[in-house]
């Protein structure tokens, strides 16, 4: 027997609102990646509740516009940090693995890059994200880049290198770059009646202009 969440499951979560520099948004201090995966799938552009206005799909652009401004301001500490050097999600560390991220600052930031954080958010922020995918590549190559794609972490300030590949990393890069591409994984998953009505009993309604 199937015991379906009521719809007002989607608005029970509390919703606690990060500001850093400019940027406003709703966020639990996550790592980014929390702010990928449900869009990587399910289509919110142009979407709001119709009870609180949230725009989820600008929310994760304000919140990877404040990821990149925290890690340059962690520059000063970790030089490897850059333009277009930037991203921490949760990962492996010299140390293991830490469910890192920010802001605000998370224990355990070494200076350590994911390339998955700034790559899972091509679909949110091309122009911010491409510049940090092609410098990865062409500054570090193989030591970060390999026969499956990028590695899960490693450590521009040191010598540092995860040898894992992980699929969870690659998978977030390849969807948020079809996405942001030909918009594709957003056009099947949508096309799914169940999805549709999920979105509309949770109260999405189209975004409202505004001035």
């Amino acid at each position: 027997m199937l015991h379906r969440l009521p719809a007002a499951s989607w608005t029970a979560w509390s919703r606690p609102v990060t500001t850093y520099g400019p940027y406003r948004y709703i966020s639990h201090a996550d790592p980014l990646f929390v702010h990928q995966f449900s869009h990587a799938f399910v289509d919110f552009r142009g979407l709001q509740e119709r009870e609180t206005g949230i725009r989820w799909f600008e929310n994760s652009i304000a919140a990877t516009k404040a990821h990149k401004a925290f890690c340059l301001d962690l520059s000063k500490e970790f030089p490897g940090y850059r333009d277009d050097v930037w991203g921490i999600s949760a990962s492996d560390s010299q140390h293991g693995y830490v469910a890192w991220g920010g802001p605000p600052r998370l224990p355990g930031i070494d200076g350590s890059v994911v390339p998955c954080a700034a790559a899972g958010s091509l679909m949110f922020t091309p122009e911010l994200s491409l510049p940090v995918v092609r410098a990865l590549r062409e500054r570090f190559g193989d030591r970060v880049y390999g026969r499956y794609g990028f590695v899960d972490a490693f450590n521009p300030n040191s010598a540092w290198t995860n040898p894992d590949v992980l699929g969870i990393n690659l998978g977030i890069t390849l969807i948020s770059a079809e996405n942001l591409r030909s918009g594709r994984v957003w056009q099947w998953f949508m096309a799914n009646p169940e999805i549709r009505r999920a979105v509309t009993l949770v109260g999405m309604v189209p975004a409202i202009a505004r001035g």
